[in-house]
């Protein structure tokens, strides 16, 4: 039995393989159990490995330092892919507001940890309070930039344990701050959900509209210049002029009395009804036996980086792409909008012409489910080369460098966002791109729980340990609840600020309990409205702050 021993202590490959499959096998497995309707989910495995460290089963440094590095590799570089295409356009109009307010949290939270150093006389070292910071928040690929930074200085220091600690209470403070906060405004959930049907959350999503063509101004005007009086994006998908059905052009004349189905953004929506006529309802339905409306999803790669108005579909097939459907959201068909692989666009047109631009489009969805990894591979490849870039700032002991964490994030959203015009398939699908995270994360997170394992019991009940609570209670509350009393004096809906909070903590159980309590998306959309500045900051402050001050 002599092989069993072997394996179970020595330190071959067949041994760390064994002990990353218990670990994050049972840490997954633990963490769907849910207390209070909110589960740890894969951040269980951190415990997990904790548990096992602690009983003295370990991994050989070399192979667990390359699996954790790795880990968080392709942790991050799925998360940039994932968020890239609504990485700029998130900073738009009200997203503003709350990428401000997740900014200001930020801010807050490095003020309160650099306080707690000097609170404590030292006795916190400012990498262990990065680490701690980083638990508060529950973010894990932070506290991945911080031990790279770590790394940079040739320092070793277990801040891991200040995350695994610190990491529970981040959990529950942020729950505590919701609650705090709707009792100090006196928030009723009823009059938040009249408030927010009361609004419209997306001024950019397209609507589907009827005009009837009731000024005389324009008459003999072309769709085209109507478009370049008002200064208005729409889409005209099928006109009805009395006679019949059309799809029309840039160059139909309008009569007064016809009619059209229009697509327009919400904030455009009363300018164009207003120039063109009056709104009215109209049964469409009944021209479906020669105009029809059809999603197809791009698959043809070489149509990847390619604007609607070249593809001259319009002029050629006589059908209107009217909506384009990407990363979850509804953009308008615009002819200088850029297509990409994976977009689900909506095409209106008689069934022969549709089957044609179906062709050239691909509509295939087998294509979707090949994964594309030369994209992947060459962006975690540029990724470093970037990360390993010296950015020399002043004052600084040794250059700063994006590393490990930060330079594949950076690449990754500019490669979700632009990689198209570099003919670079981006796309993957939901289940591949969470399947990478999940695999990533939950290497990440074994191995940072192995290796805390041996000192975290001895630690949790020492006067140390305390104190890490304490701060990573005070790091998680304090710019919470500032910038939740904040949002409440702008006008904020309570819903989506606790899931702008939800979002600057990049805390998913907090989202979970936010939807719970919210029969609507709003805190979903406030979540992923700041999630992806928020990952991006409190990645490269991480590094930061050790650089600066460690």
């Amino acid at each position: 039995m002599e092989w069993i021993t072997e394996l179970l202590t020595g330190n071959s490959i067949a041994h760390a393989v064994l002990i990353y499959a218990f670990v994050i096998a049972t840490g997954v497995l633990l963490g769907k159990i849910k207390v209070g309707g909110i589960s740890l989910g894969v951040t269980f495995v951190l415990f997990m490995g904790i548990l096992v460290g602690h009983f003295g089963f370990t991994v050989d440094h070399t192979i667990m330092h390359f699996i954790k590095e790795f880990g968080l590799i392709l942790f991050i570089f799925s998360i940039g892919l994932q968020v890239g295409p609504s990485f700029f356009t998130s900073f738009k109009k009200g997203g503003m507001m709350l990428n401000g307010l997740a900014c200001l949290l930020i801010l807050l939270g490095i003020g309160v940890t650099l306080s707690l150093f000097y609170v404590f006389h030292g006795d916190i070292s400012i990498p262990m309070l990065v680490g701690i910071m980083q638990g508060a928040v529950t973010n894990t690929p932070g506290l991945g930039a911080a031990q790279e930074a770590l790394n940079q200085l040739g320092r070793e220091e277990a801040i891991g344990l200040g995350y695994a600690v610190a990491y529970p209470m981040g959990v529950i403070g942020v729950l505590l701050t919701f609650i705090i906060l709707r009792a100090i405004f006196r928030i009723k959930l009823e009059k938040e959900e009249e408030s927010l049907k009361s609004q419209k959350e997306n001024h950019e999503t397209p609507n589907w509209i009827t005009i009837k063509v009731a000024n005389e101004s324009l008459v003999d005007c072309t769709l085209a210049q109507c478009q370049s009086m008002i200064r208005r994006q729409f889409i005209a998908s099928r006109l009805f002029n009395g006679k019949e059905v059309i799809i029309p052009s840039d160059d139909t004349h309008l009569a007064l009395g016809d009619i059209l189905s229009v697509i327009v953004n919400n904030d455009d929506e009363k300018a164009v009804t207003s120039f063109l006529g009056k709104k009215i309802d109209y049964v469409w339905e009944d021209s479906e036996n020669t105009m029809v409306s059809r999603r197809i999803v791009v698959t043809q790669s070489k149509i990847n980086g390619k604007t609607i108005g070249s593809l001259a579909f319009r002029t050629a097939y006589g059908v209107n792409i009217t909506r384009v459907h990407r990363s979850g959201i509804d953009l308008l068909a615009r002819p200088e909008l850029y297509l990409q692989v994976g977009d689900r666009v909506t095409v209106v047109g008689s069934l022969d012409a549709i089957a044609k631009v179906e062709k050239i489009l691909g509509n295939t969805l087998k294509r979707l489910n090949e994964p594309h990894l030369i994209t992947i591979f060459l962006g975690i490849f540029v990724g470093i080369l970037v990360g390993s870039i010296p950015i020399h700032f002043p004052n600084m002991p040794m250059p700063a460098k994006l590393g490990l964490a930060g330079g594949p994030l950076i690449v990754a959203i500019l490669l979700g966002r632009f990689g198209y015009r570099l003919k670079l398939i981006t796309y993957t699908t939901q289940s591949a791109n969470l399947m990478l995270r999940e695999m990533g994360i939950s290497l990440f997170l074994a191995s940072v729980g192995i290796s805390a394992g041996a000192g975290f019991v001895d630690t949790v009940v020492s006067p140390d340990g305390l104190r890490w609570i304490l701060s990573g209670v005070l790091i998680t509350m304090i710019p919470a609840l500032i910038v939740g009393v904040v949002g409440r004096l702008l006008k904020l809906n309570y819903f989506t600020l606790i899931g702008m909070i939800s979002g600057s903590c990049t805390n998913p159980p907090a989202l979970a309990y936010s939807g719970s309590i919210a029969n609507n998306d709003a805190p979903a959309v406030a979540y992923s409205t700041v999630y992806p500045l928020t990952m991006f900051l409190r990645i490269i402050c991480a590094q930061f702050i050790i650089l600066l001050f460690a």
